[in-house]
């Protein structure tokens, strides 16, 4: 009977949030890449994801934000802490842990401008898009 009991807490315990979230994280963008002359779809390719605000520009240029996270890289120490700590407080650290993870990284912002043939003129960090 113990062993039952045991086996549902540590089952219990790797389903937890914190767990999963410290697991699949979100990678860091590969910026380095991002220079001038680079087409869109490659500028794209290296952020992740696509731009939150576009605005055409008067001279044909296109000028596009786009949000990246840095700081939450996927990661296996941190998921096997949240682990042992959901066993060893019988599932009560999900109260904490769950909070710190989904607090863990932060959100940045990059405009960059496109010209005419949808490659990078202009890089520049924002602070909100």
């Amino acid at each position: 009977m113990k062993r039952i009991i045991f086996c549902c807490l540590i089952l219990g315990s790797l389903s937890g949030c914190s767990v999963g979230m410290a697991i699949s994280g979100k990678p860091e963008p590969n910026l380095t890449a991002v220079k001038e002359k680079v087409k869109r779809g490659e500028v794209e390719l290296n952020i992740g994801s696509a731009p939150v605000k576009s605005i055409s520009l008067p001279n044909g240029r296109m000028l596009c934000v786009y949000k990246y996270e840095t700081g939450n890289t996927p990661s296996p120490g941190r998921a096997v802490f949240h682990g042992l700590m959901d066993v060893l407080t019988l599932g009560v650290w999900e109260v904490i842990g769950t909070p710190v993870e989904g607090f863990t990284g932060d959100t940045r912002y990059v405009s960059i401008t496109y010209d005419g043939d949808d490659r990078v003129v202009e890089v520049k960090p924002v602070k909100t898009p």
